[in-house]
């Protein structure tokens, strides 16, 4: 499969690379795990890439100010292999050893997956559980927003055409949270079939996020209602998993039928909270 011919630019800082998204009909390649076998089928014909793999700066991963800031251009395996992230989100290092294989792993980026917004994605759950902030610089300047006001729908996301993804920002947890990420994955592709993430903070709040389900990755507030702030024992869990997924419309395809899906993200639901028991 060859896609349809495209102009091609590989730029070296972010300053670079917004100039280059001035004009029309433009992608961002970054990794390219998922824009180039989805030109290669010419579902995605853009007439010119922006190739940002290039620049160091969105691959850095660090401390600041009280937060983790992930580059942009961090690359599953940089995030997987970092202690900062073993240390404050290690289902963040639980998550990205299940992304793909180890090719993807050391190509692909978080950024990439954000912005692409796969609805079988795993770095949309993970980052929707974590309360991160998704930082976006463009030609009208920067802005933050949170990542549950970043996804919109299928392969949708509030990202201008002219702007690019620089990091992602998480605020450090206190001591004492624990988090997990429970995914039953398709066994190809190793996309998510039905995964949960969760975040549990010391005083009972807990964040609980879907990908895999619906036309995108979401919050569950439902779920995170009924059980925030109760112990996780088997009448919780019940609880939660009776809640989650209320007025959510769960996807159905050739590889699970939307009973099938529903009754895994509960089941994945109840491994997620039990991995975060005290």
């Amino acid at each position: 499969m060859i896609p349809v011919a495209f102009d091609y630019e590989k730029v070296k800082t972010v300053e670079e690379a917004i100039a280059a998204l001035s004009g029309d009909d433009l992608k961002i390649l970054a990794g390219g795990h998922s824009l180039i076998p989805a030109m290669k089928l010419r579902l995605s014909r853009p007439g010119k890439l922006i190739d940002i793999g290039g620049i160091t700066a969105l691959k850095d991963i660090k401390e600041e100010d009280g937060e983790i800031v992930i580059g942009a251009g961090a690359t599953h395996a940089d995030i997987m292999y970092h202690n900062l992230i073993r240390t404050h989100l290690p289902f963040f290092t639980e998550g990205a050893a299940t992304i793909g294989d180890m090719q993807v792993r050391n190509w692909g980026t978080i950024g990439g997956s954000l912005a692409h917004a796969d609805p079988a994605a795993d770095w949309p759950a993970m980052v929707l559980a974590a309360d991160a902030t998704i930082e976006m610089q463009g030609v009208k300047g920067r802005r933050n927003i949170k990542a549950t006001e970043f996804f919109t729908g299928l392969f949708a996301t509030v990202l201008e055409p002219n702007e690019l993804i620089t990091a992602v920002r998480i605020a450090i947890p206190p001591d004492g949270t624990k988090s997990t990420y429970q995914k039953f994955a398709q066994p190809a592709s190793r996309f998510a079939l039905a995964a949960c993430a969760v975040m549990r903070f010391p005083d009972g709040r807990t964040n609980i996020a879907f990908t895999g389900v619906g036309d995108h990755a979401f919050r569950d507030t439902g779920a995170e209602q009924a059980i925030s702030g109760k112990a996780i024992d088997d009448a919780s869990v019940e609880a939660a998993m009776l809640a989650a997924l209320q007025n959510v419309d769960v996807m159905s395809d050739h590889y699970a039928s939307e009973p099938y899906r529903r009754h895994l993200s509960k089941v994945y639901l109840k491994k997620a909270l039990m991995a975060v028991k005290s």
